[in-house]
């Protein structure tokens, strides 16, 4: 406990390297995660956005045939 292994330095390596490495790499990983949310949103806006298609009025249920009263 309490010392690292080459695989801990490895993984910290690949992780300093993703969000320091290269040119804007950090903002352009946010920038398409928030491309994605904001998609997310949109696709959520359309759907309550769209105007409630009116449900066709219930059908009265037919009557029962009953027999006729005869006097």
């Amino acid at each position: 406990m309490g010392s690292f292994s080459p695989w801990h330095l490895l993984i910290i390596a690949v992780l300093v390297l993703l969000v320091f490495g290269g040119r804007g790499k950090l903002s352009s990983i946010m920038g398409d995660a928030a491309k994605g949310v904001r998609a997310f949103r949109d696709g959520l806006k359309g759907e309550d956005e769209k105007p409630a298609e009116a449900a066709p009025p219930p059908l009265a249920a037919p009557a029962p045939e009953k027999d006729p009263i005869v006097r």
